[in-house]
Parts: structure tokens; sequence; C-alpha cells
């Protein structure tokens, strides 16, 4: 009964909890006051933070028709230059607006700069990448928001960053672009000489030899390679260009090769001896003067395709290189804002009262069970202070 009797007070009575904290209330009130003052204080003190938000959509795949099916007919290359270009999606866009050379080229801007004076450039980099949030949502929209004291400084950095982001992808498009239109010029120009020097060869030996008129097959034959070394140099001239970007264990290199190959059997198919050109008899069965004036006209008419083709590649990389490349765009400028984001002082106040008020709790409970303890306790409690403090 007695043990029983002991268990029983040793139990928690809600009452006597109630009892102390009405007891003890006032130290509760203090605590309390103490921390909803100084919370009040240090948020009135607080700047008022500002933010702006712009929203970029990146570009969309193009589909089929319009400019695109248009390319698409002017063969392989002009296919592959049209598709060229910065319009990954928004991952590689949100990679571009956090790289360095973007942050760096909106610290330098005129409108921004003032705002940094006495800042190191590393030190000006790290409040950028603090006060502005870059991150794209589930729909593909890119958001920039800007924090800043000034509401004016706070649109102006956000809308910083698009420009920033359309002049480095414009960059980056028209670097590509210019170095394909370079190629393809010199090239051009070789197959103009030697577009010419097939046409005088060719003048010059009907104007020696009377020439004679090539029979049917002999034409197609002469057509039919014209067509196939057409086709050859536009696929070397696609491999030149795709070599710049890429290895040679790369699946566009391989195919690439691989057609050129066929291409190459075809021509040995049809412009060899052996007469096996599928009712095309070969170039080596054409006799005399024919056969001479037959590969001069073979040469005129490989001249003529091949120039064709490249003409068609070099107008598609002058049309890249002419027009604009950023095709984001850009849904929501950043604005003004009327209204702070920052700080939300009445949630400093609240949390600082919940932080004191379970703090205060804690404290009277100490206290009061300090004050029931007896003496034998006592006695241990000062022992163990005693042995705290001593340094030895």
């Amino acid at each position: 009964m007695e043990k029983q009797h002991k268990t029983e007070e040793q139990e928690i009575n809600l009452l006597e909890l109630l009892h102390v904290v009405v007891k003890r209330k006032m130290l509760i009130f203090k605590i309390c006051g103490l921390a909803i003052v100084t919370s009040v204080i240090y948020s009135l003190l607080l700047p008022n933070i500002y933010s702006s938000t712009a929203r970029v959509l990146p570009p969309q795949k193009e589909g089929g028709g319009g400019l695109s099916a248009l390319l698409g007919q002017a063969g392989g290359l002009a296919a592959f230059a049209a598709s060229g270009g910065v319009t990954g999606g928004s991952d590689l866009y949100v990679g571009i607006l956090k790289s360095r050379s973007v942050s760096d080229a909106v610290i330098r801007r005129p409108d921004i700069s003032p705002g940094f004076f006495g800042k190191t450039q590393e030190e000006a980099r790290n409040l950028v990448s603090s006060a502005v949030r870059i991150q794209a949502g589930k729909d593909g929209i890119i958001s920039i928001t800007a924090e800043d004291k000034d509401a004016k400084r706070s649109a102006l950095l956000a809308n910083a960053f698009v420009k920033e982001l359309g002049e480095t992808t414009v960059r980056l498009n028209l670097s590509k672009a210019s170095t394909e239109r370079i190629f393809l010029e010199k090239r051009l120009n070789m197959v103009k000489n030697d577009l010419q020097a097939a046409e005088d060869a060719l003048k010059a030996f009907s104007q020696a030899n009377k020439v004679v008129q090539v029979d049917a097959q002999a034409k197609a034959s002469i057509e039919g390679i014209a067509r196939l070394k057409g086709e050859l140099a536009s696929k070397e001239v696609q491999l030149a260009v795709i070599r710049t970007k890429q290895t040679e264990e790369s699946p566009d290199v391989k195919a690439t090769v691989s057609a050129i190959k066929q291409l190459k059997g075809e021509l040995e198919a049809i412009s060899g001896s052996g007469g096996n050109g599928g009712g095309i008899p070969s170039l080596g069965n054409v006799p005399g003067v024919s056969l001479e004036y037959t590969r001069k006209l073979r040469e005129l008419k490989t001249q003529e395709a091949v120039f064709e083709q490249l003409t068609k590649q070099y107008e598609v990389a002058k049309i890249n290189e002419a027009k604009d490349s950023s095709s984001f765009q850009v849904l929501d400028e950043a604005v003004v804002p009327m209204k702070k984001s920052g700080p939300k002082r009445s949630q400093i106040v609240m949390t600082s009262a919940i932080v004191a008020l379970f703090i205060s709790l804690v404290a009277i409970f100490i206290q009061e069970s300090m004050s029931r303890m007896c003496d034998d306790d006592r006695k241990l409690l000062e022992s163990i202070k005693r042995l705290a403090f001593c340094l030895k």
C-alpha cells in the first residue's frame, strides 16, 4: 500500500502543472514580453526587400512544315545546318543563366555596376548569385526572380539577366553559322573555278573535233555519274562540317562515311569498263572521240551538280547567319514591385513569441523542481556545481 501511494504521488497531475504555470506567470510574461519587444525592434530595423520576376519560354521543337521543309529539300547539309543553334530545353538555358560569363556581363552593365562599387569581382558575383533565383517549372517556363532593397533595381537586375541570355545565345549561334558560311564560301569558290575550267575544256574540244552527237545511252550514263558525283561532293562537305563538331566515333560521322563509301561504289560500277551498268553501257565502251567528249561532258555535268548543291547550302548558311538565332520568347518582363516581399515582420514576432513561451515554460518547471528538492539533492547539486567549475 505504501509503495502504491508513492507511485500515485509521482504521477503527473495536470492541475499541479497548471498551478505551477499560474504561480510563475510573471516570469512567463517577462520572458515573452522581452522577446516580443526585441523581435519587433529587430524586424523594424531590417530593410524592406523587393522581388521582381521575369519569365521566358525556351524555343520549342519546330514542326515539319514551313522553312524547315523548304530547307530539307536543299540536301543533307542544308537540313543539318538548319537544325543547328542553341535550341536545347529549359535546363540548357538555366545553365547559361547561371554561368559565370552571364553574371559578369550583368555586373558590368552601366545600370547595375554602381550597386557593386567597392566590391571585388568575386564578391559582386556572390552577391548576384544570392540575390537572383533561376528555376525552370514543369511547364518549361524559366523564372528569373531578383531581390533587392531597391524596388527599381530588382526589376533592372531580372531584366538584365534576360537581355544577357538573349545576347549570349545570339553570339553562340552566330559563331556557329559564320563558321559554316565561311567554310561553304571557300568550297564554292573552288567549285566555280573547276566548273569554268570544265566549260572551257569542253568548248575547246568541241571546236577542235567538230563534236559528235552522243547517243541517249551515253547521255544517261553521263547524267547518272554527274548526279552521283554531286551527291558525293555534298556528303563530303557535310562530313567535313560534322567533323568540326564531333569525333570520328559519333554516329553522324560513321553514317556519313558509310554513305560516301556507298556512293563511291556506285560510281565505280557505272563508270568502269565491265559494262555492268544495268542497261547503261560503261564509258569504256564509247569509242574514239565520243569517249573523250563524254568524259569532258561528264566532268561539266558533275561540276554543275556540285555547284548547285553547294549554292543551296551556302544560301541556307547565309540565312542562318542573318536571322535572329535567339528564338526564346519573353513572356513577362520584370516590373517594379509596388509591395515589399520581405522581411515578414509579423512572422518574425510570432516565431519569437512561441520560442520565448517554450523557453519560459521550461524555465519555470526547472525552478519549481529545484524549489522542491530535498536537502540531500541540494547538497548533491552544489557538489556538481563545484566540480563543474573546478579547474583541477
